[in-house]
């Protein structure tokens, strides 16, 4: 018999009623809160709840909703199961009931979407004449469902090993397809837990050639790798575009492009010049004008919006905009007249930028040069010991050596210019991180040649603060005007982060003062203080680095802490970034309404995408380098402890990059004490310390390029190297929930 509900409570009937009327998902909180219950009456409710679903009237949705018994949850996942004549037709992914599952008729709001079988969707749903509707809410990648792994093959018996360094279990194949040992496949998990197993949906090939590296990557995170039809078609009709006479000639001007030597696309571009009246410098830095041939509400805007940004991996990129666009009539090439938004700069000789104008041009590059040459050319220059050369268009290749002519009209007065911003910068005092990047060199058949850090230039540092100066422009501009901004927001320090880092540099016996007005010279001064070659500075950086918030897109004037400076917004990039576009946009007064409505909506979803696309290149990297060393695995390697965990350290190999593991459990054969306080791992008879930021060698003894993780052991012969072949370890043990149980744990809980 059915239990009564206490006096209270409403009835099954109005329960029901309650979740067949609602017009959003009906959890147990939205119940309570329908019918005014608190505290107390909330257990029972939850109570009644589960007597309703043992007794078959309700069903539980995903997110704890409740719907109708044999019924179609509110909101729920469907799979397209037909498309007649333009109609779709889906069921619901999941179906728990004795019933078939239901077919629900998809009302798209956009047909541009068109949804095909086999798609995913989010759906709101509700009842129709005798049969349901679905309102689409989002359609859902595929690539959000499928898992990245290799396939390894046990007896006669086939499993999926992910990827991901972070997933341990291996799922059972059931269905093979075409799939053999070894390859690399994307499969369709299915069932539920404990008896889940994965479908092979498509086989990508081997997973240690180089190029499968970055092909991970893609769709591991979703990636948009191809472009849709009609944007392609209409990327080759705007590129055909003639630019009109009244645009501003700057072609007349020697502008050059400094840019990597790898680099794929070039869409910025720069000149200086003394002023006649002797008060500092004309400045022009000239941006691809993307905003000409990507209008608002195009394909190619829609298309630019989904990806938000290009990504780049070492082999290849996958670009915000078509070929025709990002590398061809948009990309700034030396002797090719292209289509510029100019910011025209008047800077002080202090420095300080006096004037600014935006104009839209056409410009001829005289010569794209690379950072290194540009360095090498103005290092010469000193010297004088330049190549002479006739014509400042051409690039002679002797040894990359720049023309004297291009030297004296462009890289000197830009070279001049910049000391002036340098001294401004310096005053500003913006946060001065000297972090390595990684540069990962291939040949011509994606071999890795080498792994080793980017040097950093004067040539960086020129052509990053013309780039500043120009996106501070921009902002003010827009203010000015009194229109739309998306600036690049990034936020000071929050006191929790400001917290730990004080608990953390007191390791030091560094002090930091809470109560001081938090700027970003705060912390020069720190690094300031330890030196250039205390053995911890790269280790206190990164903490440094670690304490920042993450710079993001907002319309909110919220300043940018790092830069220090108040008005800051993205300008230079615009044909790899879609926030660029949008302040180009509105500088020319073409920025739709709709869009000028939802820039916070739009910043959220681009700083997604950003950040998206930064751990994909990272993880691509950190493959590369797997790959690297893994005909290095059995090496002594110098290595640098990175974090420190109750289960082990990781370490990564000095000027490389890479993290890997070494468990607690090879360490020694004593107690080894976590010290939370110190991040560091202390033997409890011996002293013995590992902690962040300790150098030391390491035995490289896995590298594994499919997922990127590596795996080191202490030298034989080292104090708690790994134990000889036979020997026995007694006081390594696993204890409870999988802690070694050779570790204590001491300091705060997490």
């Amino acid at each position: 018999m059915p239990r009564k509900p206490p006096k209270g409570l409403p009835t099954r009937q109005q329960i029901l009623d309650f979740i067949e009327q609602s017009g959003q998902p009906a959890g147990k909180r939205e119940i309570a809160r329908a019918f005014g219950l608190h505290s107390h009456d909330k257990i029972l409710l939850k109570a009644l709840l589960k007597d309703m679903a043992d007794e078959g009237l309700i069903d539980s949705a995903p997110g704890r909703a409740f719907h109708k018994a044999g019924g179609v949850p509110r909101v729920t996942v469907l799979r397209v199961v037909s498309v007649d004549d333009g109609q779709v037709w889906a069921q619901p992914e999941s179906w728990h009931a004795d019933t078939p599952p239901p077919k629900l008729r998809v009302i798209e709001r956009a047909r541009r979407s068109a949804l095909a079988l086999n798609d995913r969707i989010l759906a709101r749903t509700e009842e129709a004449g005798k049969g349901h509707v679905a309102h689409v809410m989002k359609k859902l990648q595929r690539s959000a469902e499928l898992v990245l792994g290799v396939v390894r093959r046990e007896g006669d018996r086939f499993y999926l090993t992910p990827v991901d360094k972070k997933e341990k279990r291996e799922l059972p194949i059931s269905e093979l397809k075409e799939a053999q040992e070894g390859d690399l496949v994307l499969a369709e998990p299915s069932g539920r837990p404990p008896r889940v197993t994965a479908r092979v949906d498509a086989i990508l090939g081997d997973p240690f050639a180089p190029r499968s590296f970055s092909l991970i990557a893609i769709h591991k995170y979703g990636l948009r790798d191809e472009f849709r039809t009609e944007a392609m078609v209409e990327a080759r009709h705007v590129a055909r575009q003639q630019l009109s006479d009244d645009r501003e000639d700057l072609t007349h001007l020697p502008i050059v492009a400094i840019d990597p030597e790898d680099a794929r696309d070039h869409d910025d571009a720069i000149w200086a010049s003394p002023r006649d009246d002797g008060d500092g410098w004309d400045a022009i830095v000239a941006i691809a004008d993307v905003s000409f041939y990507v209008r608002p509400g195009s394909e190619l805007d829609r298309e630019a919006r989904a990806r938000g940004n290009s990504v780049y991996f070492p082999d290849r990129v996958v670009p915000m905009l078509p070929h025709e666009l990002s590398s061809d009539i948009c990309s700034l090439k030396e002797g090719e007249v292209r289509a510029a938004m100019a910011c025209h700069l008047h800077v002080g000789k202090d420095g300080a930028l006096k004037s600014w104008r935006f104009s839209r041009a056409k410009i001829c590059i005289a010569a794209n040069i690379a950072y290194e040459n540009a360095q090498a050319a103005m290092d010469a220059a000193s010297e004088q010991v330049i190549e002479n050369a006739s014509s400042p268009c051409s690039m002679p290749p002797l040894e990359g050596r720049v023309p004297r002519e291009l030297v004296e009209k462009a890289l000197k007065p830009l070279w001049a210019c910049w000391r002036a911003l340098l001294a401004a910068r310096e005053r500003r005092e913006p946060l001065e991180l000297d972090l390595p990047e990684r540069r990962v060199m291939l040949d011509e058949k994606g071999r890795i040649l080498s792994v080793a850090p980017r040097e950093r230039l004067d040539a960086h540092r020129l052509v990053e603060d013309y780039m500043i100066a120009a996106n501070v422009a921009a902002a003010k501009a827009l203010e000015k005007k009194k229109a739309p901004v998306m600036y690049r927001v990034h936020e000071a320090p929050g006191r929790e982060k400001l917290v730990a880092l004080k608990d953390y540099l007191a390791t030091f016996d560094l002090e930091f003062a809470l109560g001081q007005v938090i700027r970003p010279a705060t912390f020069n001064r720190i690094l300031e203080r330890i030196g250039d070659d205390h053995d911890a500075r790269p280790e206190i950086m990164e903490q440094v680095l670690r304490t920042q918030m993450q710079a993001r897109y907002s319309p909110e004037p919220l300043g940018h802490f790092g830069l220090a400076l108040a008005s800051y917004a993205h300008f230079t990039s615009p044909i790899r970034r879609y926030a660029d576009l949008l302040v180009h946009r509105a500088l020319v007064g073409d920025l739709a309404k709709e869009d000028a409505d939802s820039l916070v909506e739009i910043g959220e979803h681009i700083s997604m995408l950003e950040r998206r696309a930064m751990e994909a290149e990272r993880e691509t990297i950190d493959r590369y380098v797997a790959a690297f060393l893994a005909d290095k695995v059995g090496q002594i390697m110098r290595c640098r402890i990175t974090g420190v965990q109750p289960f082990g350290f990781f370490a990564t190999v000095e000027d490389l990059g890479g993290d890997g593991l070494v468990p607690a459990a090879i360490l020694g054969n004593e107690y080894y004490r976590y010290d939370e306080a110190a991040r560091a791992l202390v033997g409890e008879e011996t002293g013995e310390t590992y902690r962040v930021g300790q150098h030391l060698e390491l035995k490289l003894v896995e590298a594994n390029p499919a997922s990127g993780a590596l795996r080191f052991e202490l030298p034989e012969g080292k104090f708690g190297g790994a134990p000889r072949l036979g020997q026995r370890r007694d006081r390594v043990r696993t204890g409870k929930r999988g802690r070694p149980a050779n570790i204590r744990h001491q300091g705060r809980r997490r």
